[in-house]
């Protein structure tokens, strides 16, 4: 039997394995994410992405593939093929193709930094609202406070997730 069948027995031992299934289960979606970009690429596009042959040919493959039901069983093989491939430079390369530069990335990370800081610190929106005075003080008191108590109750992080929009209609890059 494959190591990866599970018998009833088997899920005690399992729980101990060391990166849990929550985060396989994050990375698989990360990978197949990743293929579903690799799948949008172009023909030209694709030849300049360093990948196994195999994954290209399963790219090529899915490409033609019309029906959603087989789409997705080769969106699925392809995430596995993922596994083996070094995420990485087809992140920076896809990154590069998309306009996403260093500084990019640098910006988003301050309007993080700042997200986090509100929810943190209550002068931090004092301080915003000091360097930003056409921002919506109430609208951002508001989604503050309602996104401590999706945290606090395990909510979807909805609030939390607004903030950083808001924050990025705020600090332009």
């Amino acid at each position: 039997m494959h190591p990866h069948h599970k018998s009833h027995e088997g899920l005690e031992e399992e729980l101990e394995l060391p990166p849990s299934k929550t985060k396989i289960k994050k990375q698989m979606h990360e990978l197949q994410d990743l293929g579903e970009q690799l799948v949008a690429l172009s023909k030209d596009q694709l030849k300049e992405v360093d990948i196994p042959e195999t994954l290209r040919d399963a790219i090529h493959e899915a490409k033609r593939i019309t029906k959603f039901g087989a789409l997705k069983r080769q969106m699925q093989y392809i995430g596995r093929l993922m596994r083996d491939v070094e995420p990485e430079p087809i992140i920076a390369k896809l990154d590069m193709w998309n306009g996403k530069s260093h500084q990019h990335t640098a910006y988003l990370h301050r309007l993080e930094r700042w997200r986090e800081r509100l929810l943190e610190d209550e002068s931090a929106l004092t301080e915003l609202l000091a360097e930003h005075p056409g921002a919506d003080a109430q609208r951002l008191r508001a989604l503050i406070r309602n996104a401590l108590k999706e945290k606090d109750l395990l909510k979807p992080p909805r609030n939390y997730r607004e903030i950083f929009q808001v924050l990025r209609e705020i600090l332009p890059e």
